[in-house]
């Protein structure tokens, strides 16, 4: 079981999509759209969100995510009635990049905190750098060991060259984003998060681009393994 999402929206349309988006992106995770009025129409339902709140609990507790600001107003109005449920947490968050960063999270097995978290901060570093070669470098390949040399004790590189034609798109920064998040290792790629599907995203890494892998902490080796597995591997898309 994992923590389960809530969509809120004025728009039912705009709730499901973001719902189907964020599926895609983590399999199994529990995630509700609460959009639109009782009838259909544009606005917020109160019977809706309660609802949806009862779908998406399967245990481990429910993160909400909102659009505007009357959308905020009844999730509260819903967890005011509810008796305020140390259960459901209401994340303060882009609707859109917070429940991919969400669904990534809870996939990986986070709790309720640490998936509120994850969507909070999905845009944190946006302007981060990004990849900015896309050849090939000579004596690189996707296949380069860890470098020992010239990094502190215990810490783990790699030099990897995406060989998938997409690259780093939504899915593999995903599968990545959600494998690392489940490890106890802090790992960039390129200079931001590793553990972000979004600041992975925000990388527009294509075919041929180099991957600057380092990595720290108890699983480092295992992370950096990982990461040189999918990315040979093509992430399984040739």
């Amino acid at each position: 079981m994992s923590v389960g999402l809530v969509i809120v929206s004025h728009s039912a349309a705009l709730a499901a999509g973001v719902v189907e988006l964020a599926a895609q992106m983590a399999v199994g995770v529990s995630i509700v759209a609460a959009g639109g009025m009782d009838d259909g129409g544009l606005g917020t339902s109160l019977e809706k969100v309660m609802s949806a709140l009862g779908q998406a609990d399967t245990g481990e507790g429910v993160v909400v995510l909102t659009d505007l600001g009357s959308a905020v107003m009844t999730a509260e109005s819903a967890l005011e009635f509810m008796g305020g449920p140390a259960t459901v947490a209401l994340a303060d968050a882009p609707l859109v990049e917070g429940a991919v960063a969400a669904a990534v999270a809870a996939a990986s097995g986070a709790g309720l905190q640490a998936v509120r978290h994850a969507a909070e901060t999905a845009l944190q570093n946006s302007g981060a750098a990004r990849a900015t070669d896309a050849g090939t470098a000579t004596g690189l390949d996707s296949g380069t060991e860890p470098r020992k040399d010239h990094t502190p004790e215990g810490e783990q590189t790699a030099e990897l060259i995406l060989i998938n034609p997409m690259g780093l798109h939504a899915r593999p920064a995903a599968v990545l984003a959600g494998e690392l998040g489940a490890m106890d290792v802090d790992i960039e790629i390129n200079g931001v998060d590793g553990q972000s599907v979004m600041m992975l995203m925000t990388l527009g890494a294509g075919e041929g681009t180099k991957l600057h892998v380092r990595a720290s902490g108890p699983d480092a080796v295992g992370a950096v393994a990982l990461v040189r597995r999918e990315v040979t591997s093509g992430f399984g898309e040739i």
